[in-house]
């Protein structure tokens, strides 16, 4: 892949190594993870291979991306490699290999980091920085590479896979900002091998947006393969895997990380299940769509205007609604709420057609007249779809607004595009008591419109609180608890001190009555198989203290923590970077402790009994498997298998099975009728009949 040079430094935003979840084509766009010379002097660098390697493990993602790049030039220079920040993603190692060996990086406090590498471009020595420069950029340097010398890097993050209806999807991005002028064909391999192990049964496997690319394999319902291969082509498309997980009935998920000395670390999963009552009466619906400037790059007002069609299609006739569009003021189509019959809708979507995206993000006007419409009847649903790219200045006002919302109003956030405010959007649901959610052009806008709506029809808990004795359990996140939404689980992290019997009670409310139940868990002394849950924790410690610093209008008070939270757990953020060193006297000369050394080795430890637990699955998927015909079958499209328990190979005592401290458990309610009913039976189905685990 051939990449043009720019002389202006405005012009190095290269392609996307983010994840949102679906699919942002473009025009014109760049593959992921471009490297580019800064300096100004004009030039190529190519890409030689592009390596992806994801393990799916129960709904965390870890992403390896490798690339060779080339300098075409007879000179050596500094590369510039920049991406937008992975959705939800913690990026959890920089390495560059140096004369031939993998140096790992380390995460130091912003500023040191940035004099440590600039002292070495000093004497022309072998650094790299990976900075983040905004709430939504990575940037990473390297210096030097030499004339036509070949430089090899390795990034990897993690991240909890969003779960929509029950729908689990992976996108590997590689459509960024329309407009580039960059060649998006790859010259050199592409390659991207995704594992996904799930113990809640897959039913579904689908490639959305490269159908026909992907060589995909099913092994049993616990574990399916994908594979993607190309030695040239075209990488401006995202690139989507989705899967559906089967959970019938209400239940919960705990994994644990534990090693050596240190306390504990969890992460407990709640989810609704088919069993609970569907609300089956009308509510009222303002959808809040952002025509502004920015709207237009990418194509997110072509992706918005489909999700609001899609939206629109999934009302009931007992539903209102109200479709407002804003830029710099609010412009309405009906000035009321009007019933969601076929000729209302049709009218909605006409005037959805005529909009262009243009003038300034201003979304305060919008909210106040969207308020306007609460009724205290009916719940009123405001749907905001914006990539949340407003003033900074209105952040707060915004925020405040939130809180003062009508008591029957909620506020939902669809966020557009690869170049999504994502903090902002998600901290407007989180304060409403909604859910953001993230959307682009290769979604499926039909499922996620329905997603949608079965959310709001199945009223599940609210005012949820989780509280633990008997064992210290402490800094939890998120500290307040969302409300839970048929569909869309509630994951929590937090630590605990000691081993042993924990009481756990469950407390909440559904439409406005009581539930609360206790029984015992157990938590371990040690678990060295799922140690990416404890930088997940972390990621999110950061995350809420930056939100709760940003609600008081200053992020002094929190700065030093996560600084020490950047450090410790190798995390980037705002005010820690990665810093490869070439070897390890530099490492000790400036006092940098190898924190990240230890915790790859232990990841990748773990991360290899996986691999040889799912190599041992395909074996087994393979002796079980019947006569197939002269040629084997390839599974290209979606893939249907039933969730049924009698159906799966038996185990063979001898054979190894994965290690984890997870339990996947379904409740079976036995009885209660309506919402209040199940839901009682729910907390004490997974609160009494949790097995307890072993040290």
């Amino acid at each position: 892949m051939n990449i043009p040079f720019h002389k202006s430094r405005s012009t190095l935003l290269v392609a996307s190594a983010a994840l949102v979840l679906f699919s942002l084509g473009a025009h014109r766009a760049k593959g992921a993870g471009l490297l580019v010379a800064d300096g100004g002097f004009g030039g190529q660098l190519e890409i030689r291979e592009h390596m992806v390697e994801v393990t799916i493990n129960n709904g965390v993602a870890v992403t390896k991306v490798k690339q060779s790049f080339q300098n075409m030039e007879n000179r050596q220079v500094e590369a510039l490699y920049t991406f937008p920040v992975p959705m939800g993603a913690s990026v959890a190692n920089f390495s560059m290999w140096i004369n031939g060996k993998e140096m790992v990086g380390e995460v130091v406090e912003k500023k040191r980091a940035r004099e440590i590498y600039n002292s070495y471009k000093r004497v022309r020595r072998d650094p790299g920085l990976l900075e983040q420069k905004d709430y939504k950029t990575f940037e990473m340097r390297i210096f030097p590479i030499a004339a036509k010398a070949l430089q090899r890097v390795e990034i990897s993050y993690y991240q909890e896979l969003e779960i929509d209806n029950n729908w689990a999807t992976y996108v590997y991005p590689l459509a960024t900002v329309a407009g580039s002028d960059a060649d998006s064909s790859v010259k050199g391999k592409f390659a991207i091998n995704a594992d996904v192990r799930s113990e809640i049964p897959i039913t579904h496997f689908e490639s959305p947006s490269h159908n026909s690319d992907f060589a995909i394999a099913m092994h049993g319902d616990e574990y399916v393969q994908a594979s993607l291969e190309a030695e040239s082509g075209s990488l401006a498309r995202d690139i989507v895997l989705a899967y559906e997980l089967k959970r019938p009935r209400t239940g919960i998920d705990v994994i644990s990380s534990r090693a050596g000395r240190e306390d504990g670390f969890f992460q407990l999963t709640l989810s609704a299940g088919e069993d609970l009552a569907k609300f089956d009466e009308g509510m009222d619906y303002v959808f809040v769509l952002d025509v502004s400037g920015s709207m237009a790059n990418d194509g997110k007002l072509l992706v918005s205007k489909a999700s609001v069609d899609a939206f629109l299609n999934e009302l009931s006739e007992k539903d209102r609604f109200e479709l407002i569009t804003f830029n710099v003021s609010p412009s309405t189509v009906f000035g009321r709420l009007v019933l969601a019959d076929a000729p209302r809708r049709a009218r909605a979507i006409e005037f959805l057609k005529k909009k262009r995206a243009k003038g300034g993000t201003t979304l305060k006007p919008a909210l106040d007249v969207a308020y306007r419409y609460a009724d205290s009847d009916r719940p009123l649903n405001v749907v905001i779809l914006s990539d949340g790219m407003t003033e900074q200045r209105e952040r707060a006002a915004l925020l405040a607004l939130i809180q003062q919302r009508p008591r029957s109003a909620r506020v939902f956030c669809i966020g557009v595009g690869n170049e999504v405010n994502r903090p902002l959007l998600e901290q407007i649901a989180e304060d409403s008591g909604g859910l953001a959610a993230f959307a682009s052009r290769g979604d499926d806008f039909e499922r996620q419109a329905k997603a949608f709506r079965r959310k709001l029809m199945r009223p599940v808990l609210a005012e949820v609180q989780l509280k633990f004795e008997g064992r210290e359990v402490y800094d939890l996140v998120p500290e307040r608890l969302p409300n839970l939404y048929h569909g869309m689980p509630i994951r929590v992290y937090g630590r605990y001190r000691g081993e042993g019997e924990v009481k756990v009670t469950l407390n909440g409310t559904v439409q406005g009555q009581a539930a609360s139940r206790s029984a015992d868990l157990n938590f371990p002394l040690r678990d060295k198989d799922n140690p990416e849950i404890e930088r997940m924790w972390a990621w999110h410690r950061v995350d809420a203290l930056q939100k709760a610093a940003d609600r008081k209008g200053s992020r002094a008070d929190v700065t030093d923590e996560i600084v020490m939270l950047g450090e410790a757990y190798s995390i980037v953020t705002e005010y820690t970077s990665f810093l490869v060193l070439e070897n390890d006297q530099e490492y000790q000369r400036w006092k940098i402790k190898r924190r990240n050394a230890l915790r790859i080795n232990r990841d990748r430890d773990a991360q290899q009994r996986l691999r040889n637990q799912l190599e041992t699955m395909r074996d087994e998927a393979s002796a079980n498997m019947g006569p197939v015909g002269p040629e084997p079958v390839q599974v290209a499209k979606r893939i249907t298998k039933k969730a049924n328990p009698a159906q799966r190979a038996p185990q063979s005592s001898s054979t190894p099975r994965r290690t984890s401290r997870r339990r996947s458990i379904d409740f079976d309610f036995g009885g209660g009728s309506g919402p209040v009913g199940p839901i009682l039976l729910a907390a004490a189905g997974w609160l009494t009949r949790r097995k307890k685990r072993c040290a």
